[in-house]
């Protein structure tokens, strides 16, 4: 299937400094494309990858499951760290828990994380009847475009295949053992308001990764989709000074071309 206009992966041949940003479930790379133009227009390569099953139509996912997502993220970090100095990862939702992983098995490769109201937890009692449900039921209503900001809207599916959204509870419970090994500087966002991953999953996060140097920010005005939202340009900016602090020299504008 063709993928759908606005979905494709984007990257940028930047400087010596690296970022890879992950997207979240059923969502596609748009969610994430003005952060990554921000920090490539400041210099940085950014890697903007697709997950398998993503951004083209919801059938494609019953195709998927955790382990594809997670092989095309860890693909894209291992090609930024061939030209890449120093690499970060970063991600929104799902996107953010398979940053938490790449930091997880990657160690000393990955130099920071950044992420946005990351997914711990498929929560609720349906979760529990994930492994009997979805062989009777294909899908539910979607959840994209959880958005305060009047206009803006997230390019995602209106349905999530139940065999997708099992896979995901799996990988999350087996990320949830895993967050210990994570130790690597840490930038947390959150909106206050998030009507898909409560604020419980951020704080389960910071409670078992064993970073020493964390950093939390709530985001006030924004739901959700907090990269496309009212507090966009508060989570492009706080990513790039905290890559900044920590890759001195990150910041100035930079003319190499995009590549879409």
């Amino acid at each position: 299937m063709p993928v759908l206009p606005g979905a494709e992966p984007y990257r940028h041949d930047g400087g010596e400094v690296g970022v890879l940003l992950c997207h979240g479930f059923t969502g596609s790379p748009q969610s994430l494309r003005p952060w990554a133009e921000h920090h490539a227009a400041h210099g940085l390569s950014v890697s903007l990858p697709l997950l398998p099953g993503h951004g083209t139509r919801w059938e494609d996912m019953l195709l998927t499951g955790w382990q594809d997502w997670y092989a095309e993220v860890d693909r894209a970090l291992r090609t930024l760290t061939e030209r890449c100095s120093r690499v970060f990862v970063a991600g929104l939702s799902m996107g953010g828990a398979l940053a938490l992983r790449l930091a997880a098995r990657h160690g000393e490769r990955i130099a920071g994380v950044v992420v946005v109201n990351p997914a711990n937890k498929v929560h609720g009692l349906s979760a529990y009847a994930l492994p009997v449900a979805r062989h009777l039921v294909r899908t539910t209503r979607g959840i994209a475009s959880d958005i305060a900001k009047e206009g803006a809207a997230e390019l995602g599916y209106d349905r999530v295949p139940l065999h997708a959204a099992h896979s995901l509870r799996v990988f999350l419970r087996r990320l949830d053992g895993e967050l210990p090994q994570v130790t690597q500087p840490l930038l947390l966002l959150r909106s206050a308001q998030d009507h898909v991953v409560p604020a419980a999953d951020s704080a389960r996060v910071l409670s078992r990764v064993s970073s020493t140097d964390v950093t939390e920010t709530v985001l006030e005005h924004s739901y959700h989709v907090a990269t496309l939202d009212r507090d966009a340009d508060r989570v492009f900016e706080e990513s790039l000074a905290f890559i900044g602090r920590l890759a001195p020299g990150v910041g100035k504008e930079e003319g190499t071309a995009a590549v879409g």
